[in-house]
């Protein structure tokens, strides 16, 4: 069941701009499924599911995470191990890492497609990001953070 209710909230969010988790909760009432409130919040941590904005400024759930998940392991790892710290001015996001690390990470950043990042250049230990516009940066931020958190 929660196989299918987790599929049935990645095509919900793929087909709709769902911005909280009532509306995700409304709309999987609407599609038959009785959950709480806890279990979408339990769905949404382990499908890594993060929040960007969308047009006019409204915020929508997307999925961060690729189909393999041993892939995700690899990004969490190296994220995890490298990145020291994060800011951001505008549209760039810098990245500081552990000294020999930032190649490694810019890489997994790429590979990531994480909404809005368009790019990364990679020195030794920083990274620059170019980010489509300002109001993607957070987003990107707690969606790196994310990935670099779970285990």
């Amino acid at each position: 069941m929660k196989e299918i209710r987790q599929n049935k909230i990645k095509e919900i969010i793929e087909n709709r701009d769902i911005e909280t988790q009532d509306e995700l909760l409304a709309e999987l009432s609407k599609e038959g499924f009785s959950v709480t409130q806890a279990t979408i919040s339990r769905d949404i941590r382990e499908m890594k599911l993060t929040k960007v904005s969308g047009d006019g400024g409204r915020q929508r759930y997307v999925l961060i995470q690729n189909e393999d998940t041993d892939v995700m392991q690899k990004y969490h790892q190296v994220l995890s191990a490298g990145i020291l710290n994060m800011d951001y001015a505008e549209n760039l996001i810098v990245i500081r890492t552990v000294s020999g690390m930032a190649m490694a990470v810019a890489a997994a950043l790429d590979n990531m497609k994480l909404p809005g990042l368009m790019g990364c250049i990679a020195g030794d230990d920083t990274i620059f990001c170019a980010v489509r516009n300002s109001r993607y940066c957070r987003e990107i931020i707690a969606g790196i953070k994310k990935v670099a958190s779970d285990e």
